[in-house]
């Protein structure tokens, strides 16, 4: 084995690794990301199925009626998907074996070239056309883009976003026997001048996968002679030679290559899916608990007591987000970050002030003092409440730990970037809410 495929076929293992490695990561997630992530999980194993078994996918992209059903067929050499001379009759993905290509990749004994045929990328009402051809790309090993004219502007655009899935591409033109020598030589010229830089031009291909019918006059033993109309026989060899020439060459590496790629890829979205829903959850906890604090140190009556509820209510936030990003704190844990984050922000940054305040007012009028309170120093401890949850949230993000900045840094950026208006006046909301609810419950 030459050090070249040495490497090639280290880099196909690595890109199975790739794989595995993803699918675990979908399996720390939670069950609700797990949910989420439910197709990705389905087209990561159909992709590990992909490689492991060595399957070349050719997609075959281009408009309605340029003949891609028909180059297919031409390909294979029998009939397998219809041809409909008024076009669009593919409605949804598809692939059949290039049986008889007679072609096996290196390395994989019992590999298989599949020709997968896609829906016109021009076809009206085609609703998710644009992703299913992205999510059809980005599967693909090898792109043929077919055309049976100069580009247009449609399937120029669409190329352009092929190109960027990073596939190689051979550019097809289709019907090539409709074109004198001349016309073809010009129009070759031409799309090779549209496509530079999308498309190298050694990789544009002339065909005709379903030829028009040409009248044979066929000369009678007796010297008569009779015309026939017949359609010669397709032409597709040079295509065959040159999507032949290029898996010879690349064809493992453009495996491993395309599975690396689809593994990051999905690793990504798993990132993102991650951090989203952990993200939504980690919101509505924050001002669910900021609004409990505001109404538990609101309405407790007994000084002292309202504060160290609230105290709780912090710690049991940072429970509960230190399980939504798979951390687990304890309650003394989180007691302790609850308590670092508020002397890293100060007791007038967090509005302690008021809620201790309150709290000693009530202490001085006996508990009088609860109805004038309520509303002030239930908004101050729930915003305390908030900004430590925002913190916390932070300091999960980043795996239990601050990152590059301090705590105090942490918490300052934060508080600059807070409404604390907005945030009040949200919380005050709440507690009238609540009070006027428990008023009309009192009803008889």
């Amino acid at each position: 084995m030459s050090q070249l495929e040495s490497e090639t076929t280290n880099q196909f293992h690595q890109a199975i690794g790739a794989i595995r490695s993803t699918l675990e990561r979908v399996r720390g997630c939670t069950a609700e990301e797990r949910q989420q992530l439910q197709t990705d999980v389905q087209q990561l194993n159909a992709m590990y199925d992909k490689i492991t078994q060595g399957r070349v996918e050719i997609v075959i992209f281009g408009e309605i009626s340029t003949g891609k059903s028909a180059l297919i067929n031409a390909l294979i050499g029998r009939d397998v998907a219809s041809v409909d001379v008024q076009g669009g009759w593919t409605k949804e993905v598809w692939g059949t074996t290039w049986e008889g290509a007679g072609h096996r990749i290196h390395g994989i004994e019992n590999s298989e070239l599949v020709l997968v045929d896609t829906p016109g990328i021009n076809e009206v009402g085609g609703v998710g056309r644009a992703e299913l051809a992205e999510v059809t790309a980005r599967k693909a090993d090898l792109i043929l883009f077919v055309v049976d004219s100069d580009i247009n502007e449609v399937e120029y655009s669409s190329l352009v976003q092929l190109a960027a899935v990073n596939k190689p591409i051979i550019l097809v033109l289709n019907k090539k026997d409709l074109y004198s020598p001349s016309e073809l030589d010009l129009l070759r010229r031409q799309l090779q001048e549209r496509v530079a830089g999308l498309v190298p031009t050694e990789q544009f291909v002339a065909v005709a996968a379903h030829p028009r019918q040409v009248e044979y006059v066929i000369e009678r033993p007796d010297g008569s002679s009779q015309s026939e109309w017949r359609r010669p026989p397709a032409d597709v060899i040079e295509l065959k030679t040159r999507i032949l020439e290029v898996l010879e060459r690349e064809g493992l590496g453009l495996i491993a290559l395309n599975a690396a790629m689809y593994a990051a890829d999905k690793s990504d979205r798993i990132a993102t899916v991650r951090v989203q829903m952990r993200k939504k959850n980690a919101d509505r906890v924050i001002w669910g608990m900021a609004a409990t604090k505001a109404l538990v140190v609101a309405l407790t009556p007994v000084p002292v007591i309202d504060v160290v509820s609230g105290l709780a209510i912090d710690a049991t936030t940072i429970v509960t987000l230190s399980r939504i990003y798979g951390l687990n704190f304890s309650m003394a844990q989180s007691r302790e970050l609850a308590k670092g984050i508020a002397k890293a922000a100060g007791v007038f940054a967090l509005g302690e002030l008021t809620n201790w305040g309150a709290s000693l007012f009530k202490g001085l009028t006996a508990t009088l003092g609860t109805a004038l309170t309520i509303i002030p120093q239930g908004a101050a401890a729930g915003f305390s409440s908030y900004i430590i949850g925002r913190a916390a949230q932070h300091y999960f993000e980043h795996g239990g730990s601050w990152g590059p900045q301090s705590p105090k840094q942490v918490v300052k950026d934060i508080l600059a970037t807070t409404d604390r208006d907005s945030v009040m006046n949200h919380l005050k909301d709440e507690i009238r809410s609540k009070l006027n609810w428990n008023r009309h419950a009192g009803k008889k």
